[in-house]
């Protein structure tokens, strides 16, 4: 079936079936940040219906290392992700991913019929089969235990968002893949949001690769942003990133003040509705910027 396919394609084949299917589970990658990279982008290019897309596109993610893609609606961030996971083709350049690489990806938005009787425990096992007790420890990781057996249509925004982390890090990734992790969430719980990616990269040493249209949004303790509008705008650490030029043209109305994680300290958190709550052990780990 993929006896054709391109060599540098095969890996996200392989990957894509081990996630849809769980048939295959292959030895994880060496989590080394000084090694090489688990995806790269070379001079990637992409030409659809006629017209481009994406010209001379590079980047890379490291094992521990958080890179941020981003740019303006239509800047081709979406066509940029779908190459790195090998769901496109691109028309020109390279991209190379590591051998027996696991991928959790977080959809920007999951549409799921009000009337269908879906727990959030069935939601996380759609793809993945796992015992109770690694789903709740999943749940737990990102501070919504207590919504095991909770209808799905029940959710609020935030916690929709910490349900879907959860359900790719079912598949230990290496790499987190994050298409818009805060949607729908308010400047306080996108707070939270980033602050419980990062701590997860530091407890797993997983490379996680975000997907924003606007800097504000970037947290502060991402390595990398790559700010995109077809081609590569400009790149660097937020604060580089934020005076470029080229950015500031396409964000006229940013400031390097709305960069990086919403942080205060009180003797409450704020859950990702934006409703305030007791610090325990537990939400203090999870919600440590609230």
């Amino acid at each position: 079936m993929f006896a054709n396919a391109p060599r540098h394609c095969v890996g996200a084949i392989t990957l894509y079936y081990t996630n849809m299917f769980g048939a295959i589970r292959p030895a994880r990658v060496p989590r080394n940040p000084d090694g090489p990279p688990l995806v790269e982008a070379r001079g990637v290019g992409l030409d659809r219906g006629g017209r481009a897309i994406l010209h001379n596109v590079s980047l890379s993610v490291r094992s521990g290392q958080v890179v941020v893609v981003i740019g303006p609606n239509g800047a081709g961030k979406t066509s940029l992700l779908r190459i790195l996971l090998g769901l496109w083709h691109a028309s020109r350049g390279e991209v190379h991913r590591a051998r027996r690489m696991r991928i959790g990806y977080m959809p920007q938005r999951v549409q799921v019929d009000p009337i269908l009787p879906l727990s959030v425990r069935r939601f996380l096992t759609l793809r993945h089969r796992a015992p109770e007790a690694r789903l709740r420890e999943h749940l737990r990781q990102v501070g919504v235990p207590q919504l095991l057996d909770a209808p799905i249509q029940t959710l609020s925004g935030g916690e929709m968002q910490r349900v879907l982390l959860a359900r790719a890090l079912l598949a230990e990734p290496d790499l987190l893949v994050l298409d818009e992790p805060a949607q729908g969430v308010d400047v306080v719980g996108q707070g939270e949001v980033f602050d419980l990616i990062d701590r997860l990269r530091t407890e797993t040493g997983c490379g996680v690769l975000m997907v924003s249209h606007e800097l504000h949004l970037v947290m502060a303790a991402a390595d990398v942003v790559v700010c995109i509008n077809q081609h590569v705008c400009c790149t660097g650490r937020p604060e580089e990133v934020s005076r470029h030029p080229e950015y500031q043209r396409l964000f006229p109305d940013a400031s390097v003040h709305g960069i990086g994680i919403y942080t205060h300290h009180h003797d409450h958190v704020h859950d990702l509705a934006g409703e305030a709550q007791p610090v325990t052990e537990d939400s203090g780990k999870a919600n440590h910027a609230g």
